[in-house]
């Protein structure tokens, strides 16, 4: 509800409306003297408000209006009042909002929108309607053509202050023709209301769960898939998990759709081994959602926000789903990482490509190759490909995967990057490109004085987060490389998170 006149003007000489003690208790304030020193006056802000005693001009649940300069590397708005920064979720730039103060730190805070008083013309209704307290999307609100804009920006920006690289062509991000209902893979946690079971997704910051009956990116097979699934499940009286007191059984559902094949994948993430009328709840999901190939029972009994637990049983049908991505055909496990947008993929490991500058008869490795998907791009016009992956499961589905395709060319191996590399150099491996696609914390440190000592004529970057990106950048470039170009891409439409790709040569012999 509503409370209208709650923030008044703070007119000079009053005390926000309230009078003194001594009025209030009948008497008349006694002078002082040195309540007009302008010494002893405690600093306020321009719109009259008390500072705090660290100098802080704001203070939670406070109401003020300030304009919007820049989304950060999260997609919230950046506001400055008296000089203090908050981020404002929602925000756009050039927006003037109203917003409530929800929580203060030393150097920054946040807002929450009260009130939009000047619109961006980038800003778009949310078509979800569960936008708002989902914590999956970020940018709903922003046109697509903005949202394709604010990560090349954030590339730019990344490549410029933590990199000190600039002048390094940053192409326009490549976008989708439709960016909905591209996510070939969803996961999502399971409660219980009064009435069954419910599936969801966290709400930002939390672990509150908002339930959810359709998700806009992900592939429509994928909503069908969970509402039957909680219908069994709920039907058989499989209780959910329940996190704080580390009972129940079902924690999450897991989905993967092969996008070329239509293939489905059910993988029932448990507390425990033992599901009761597990043949039943098999039998439901066989019978009840067309496309599933293969249903599988992954255990995670460990009290950790840890998704997958180590142990995956089959409960039916095949261990894997096929895709094909590009000519490429992938077997794709409960476990194995998969890139989650097939059609910008293909786009992403073809530019991957493109910059290795492939000939034929060239030497390259990959690292972090995963199941092996950048690798079989590069060995088709490559001479030999070594690809490297610490995850044992995934070089397994590589190899597998090197066999479906029928690619000889290939060699993977089992280890951290920057342990096997060095290895490979003094067994006098001599690559002339690298592909290095790490997770978001970027290289190892030791890993880039490999690739430095290793001295390929070329290197490709595949970074998922900008800020890493720059940093190893910095590196390369002090080892004798320069950033020739760079090519971003949108993997996440309506998220922040953005895909690079980044071409990076020898110039120093």
């Amino acid at each position: 509800m509503e409370r209208k006149g709650m923030v008044k003007k703070i007119e000079e000489g009053k005390m926000n409306g309230k009078p003194p003690k001594e009025i209030a208790a009948g008497q008349l304030p006694m002078q002082d003297k040195k309540a007009d020193d302008p010494a002893k006056k405690k600093p306020r802000t321009n719109d009259g408000n008390p500072l705090d005693k660290k100098g802080i001009p704001v203070k939670k649940n406070m109401e003020i209006s300030l304009s919007i300069e820049r989304l950060n590397h999260e997609g919230e708005g950046i506001g400055r009042y008296e000089g203090f920064t908050l981020f404002i979720p929602g925000a756009l730039p050039g927006e003037e909002v109203r917003v409530k103060v929800v929580k203060v730190k030393a150097t920054y805070g946040y807002g929450k929108v009260l009130e939009i008083i000047k619109a961006s013309p980038e800003r778009r209704i949310p078509p979800c309607p569960i936008y708002k307290r989902c914590g999956g999307c970020t940018l709903q609100h922003l046109s697509y053509e903005g949202q394709l804009q604010f990560k090349r920006q954030l590339v730019v920006e990344s490549l410029e202050r933590i990199g000190k690289i600039e002048g390094v062509p940053v192409h326009p991000t490549l976008g989708m023709a439709d960016p909905w209902r591209y996510r070939n893979k969803v996961q999502v946690p399971i409660g219980e209301r009064e009435g069954g079971l419910v599936a969801g997704f966290y709400a930002p910051r939390s672990h509150e769960l908002v339930e959810m009956e359709a998700c806009l990116i992900q592939h429509e097979k994928g909503d069908e898939v969970i509402r039957k699934v909680k219908e069994i499940a709920s039907r058989l009286g499989i209780p959910a998990y329940d996190e704080k007191r580390g009972t129940g059984l079902l924690r999450h559902v897991l989905i993967k759709v092969g996008f070329a094949t239509g293939e489905i994948m059910v993988v029932l993430v448990t507390n425990g081994e033992k599901i009761p009328r597990a043949g039943e709840l098999v039998e439901g999901i066989r019978n009840e959602i067309d496309g599933v190939v293969s249903i599988v029972q992954n255990i995670n009994p460990l009290r950790t926000n840890v998704i997958l637990g180590e142990k995956t049983r089959t409960l039916w049908g095949r261990d894997v789903i096929y895709d094909q991505i590009g000519g490429v055909k992938f077997a794709i496990s409960a476990r194995s990482f998969y890139q989650v947008n097939p059609i910008q993929t293909k786009l992403l490991y073809e530019k991957a490509v493109e910059y290795a500058g492939l000939t034929g008869t060239e030497t390259v490795i990959d690292a972090y190759c995963g199941i092996g998907t950048i690798s079989l791009f590069l060995a088709r016009k490559a001479g030999k490909v070594y690809g490297v992956e610490e995850v044992a499961e995934a070089i397994a589905d590589a190899r597998k995967n090197a066999a479906l395709n029928g690619i000889e060319n290939v060699e993977f191996a089992v280890g951290k990057a920057e342990e096997v590399m060095p290895r490979w150099k003094e067994e006098g491996i001599t690559p002339d490109v690298i592909v290095v696609d790490p997770p978001r914390k970027g290289c190892d440190p030791s890993l880039l004085e490999t690739m430095i000592a290793m001295r390929p004529a070329r290197i490709v970057y595949v970074s998922c987060n900008p800020s890493t990106l720059a940093r190893d950048l910095r590196i390369l470039e002090d080892g004798g490389y320069a950033t020739v170009e760079v090519q971003p891409v949108d993997m996440f439409p309506q998220t922040a998170h953005v895909e690079t790709c980044v071409l990076i040569t020898r110039v120093k012999k």
